[in-house]
Order: C-alpha cells, then structure tokens, then sequence
C-alpha cells in the first residue's frame, strides 16, 4: 500500500486508544494516502469530517509534533510510488471538477487498474499467498459476503463448487444464515469479506465462527478494519472510487486470485473436477452450443 510503513504500523497500533474523532481522521489518513501528501490539512479535514485542529491532535496523539510531520511521511512515500494516477489527478485538480463522460470513464477505469496493481506488491503477494495456504489446510471453508461484498463470496462460492465441495456459502433465507455455521469447528476455515460500512451479521458471524475455533481469513478495505483483529489471514484492498459508490472489483479480482491459487495446488484434481462439472452441464443443456441467426 501507499504509506511509510512505520508512521502506517503507529497508527493502526494506536487505533484502539483514540477517541472517536481521532479514529476518524486516522482512518482517512490511512486510506487517502495520496491527499495527506498533496492537499492542504484544512482540505484534507473537510473531506475527512473533522474539524482541522483534529489532524494537529492525531499527530500529537502519536508523538508528533504536529500534522505538518504526517504529511512529510506520506509525502516521501508517494514520490516512490509505481503508479501515480490518483496522485496526479489530485495534483490538477480533476478529483473535484466537472468532466466529460469519456473523461470520467477513462478516469474511472484508470483508478481501478492502479488498484490492481497494488495488489501486486511484494506486501499484497505474500497476504493472497498466506490465505490459499490457509484456505487449502481447511476441511471445510464457510463462505460469508453481505450486500455489496454477497457478489465476492457468492463469485467465490461458484467458482469453487466447479472444483469440489469444499466451499459452504453462508446465504440461508427466512434468517437462518447462521444455521450453516452448525457443525462447523476448528478444523475449518470462515473466508469473509466486508468492507466500510460493515455489515453487522457479517461481524457478529465471524465472532461467532472465531468462538467456535475456526480459522478467519477476511476480504477488507483497511488495516483498521473490525475484522483485521480476530483474523489469520487479511487481505487488504482498496475500495475508493470517483462515484458515488465503492468500487468491488480489486475484491473480486482477490476472489479470483484465491480460486486460482487453490486450483493450482492440485491442478490434475482441478482438471478432473471440471470435466466431471462439464458434463454434468452438458446434459442439463444448460449452454448454448450454437451460435443463433441474427434476424435482419
């Protein structure tokens, strides 16, 4: 991710113990890395909703001398950074301008392929690679994802059952979406993911599941996610987007790289497995195999 690591590990170490106006700010701190280091600290606490005198607290709260020196780290971090999309787009000031429909696609779609790449990072790799290796040791993984991360779990889910039956989606109708969580117990894995504004069955059912001695691996936005503390394996991803929603797709694309990852632990099993599913598609019809006539 975009930040000094040291200045980063101080404030998610220190999370816990603000007050909640502190947390505020820290949290936007830690996901718009690239406005501490380019906007001025009275804009940087507009968009965050403190007052200014909040960013001088949260310096001094973490030994500081003051907000001018979190900028300074955040500063010298983004002159090292790979790709500088959003950095730039700050820096002409496009992030708060009006623009054309092309424009603002091409800038869309620009953020989420930096996004992406991020996941690339040394930091990243080594989080995908720890949760497959916890997720294959799992004699059952129970999938979790409401409202807008249900899409995650459910691509997971899918893509999963294609190769085995290993995989349980949490997904009961009529509120039993618990039940599932019945004869689950350490020897098995919750693979959940939510992001800001959390879900609050999805916490409550991952306490739940961590009291039950099952391994957490969580899909999340933020180092100071609710998630991040009761978890194994954590995988961060980000989520802004210049609309008025967050963007889930570098969370699918993690679902996608886990699938990947499991699979290529036993690629002949994987193989088998999907011509077993081909066939059984096959005769349910449930493909086209042609290609129909377009009607002039």
């Amino acid at each position: 991710m975009l930040q000094n690591a040291s200045l980063r590990d101080l404030i998610v170490s220190r999370f816990d113990d603000m007050p909640p106006q502190l947390q505020q700010a820290a949290r936007y701190v830690l996901e718009h890395p690239e406005e501490v280091a380019l906007v001025s600290m009275r804009e940087l606490s507009r968009n965050a909703g403190v007052q200014p005198s909040t960013m001088t607290r949260m310096a001094k709260f973490l030994g500081l001398p003051g907000y001018d020196d979190v900028r300074a780290h955040y500063a010298e971090a983004i002159r090292h950074r790979i790709d500088g999309f959003a950095a730039r787009a700050l820096q002409r000031g496009e992030s708060g301008q009006e623009v054309g429909s092309e424009t603002f696609a091409r800038q869309m779609l620009q953020g989420v392929a930096g996004q992406i790449a991020r996941l690339c990072e040394p930091e990243s790799l080594a989080r995908l690679s720890a949760a497959a290796e916890r997720l294959a040791r799992a004699r059952r993984v129970y999938v979790l994802g409401l409202r807008s991360c249900h899409l995650v779990a459910w691509h997971f889910h899918y893509v999963m059952a294609l190769i085995g039956d290993k995989t349980v989606h949490l997904d009961g109708p009529a509120g039993t979406i618990g039940d599932g969580l019945i004869r689950a117990g350490a020897e098995d894995v919750l693979l959940v993911a939510s992001i800001n504004p959390y879900a609050v069955h999805s916490l409550e059912l991952a306490e739940l599941a961590r009291e039950k001695g099952l391994g957490i691996v969580a899909i999340t936005d933020s180092e100071v996610s609710p998630l991040v503390s009761i978890s194994d394996s954590v995988i961060l991803c980000t989520i802004e987007s210049p609309t008025f929603f967050h963007t889930l797709t570098p969370a699918l694309a993690v679902s996608e790289v886990l699938c990947g990852l499991l699979a290529n632990m036993d690629r002949a099993a994987a193989v088998e497995a999907l011509q077993k599913t081909d066939r059984h598609l096959s005769s349910l019809n449930t493909y086209a195999t042609a290609i129909p006539r377009r009607r002039v």
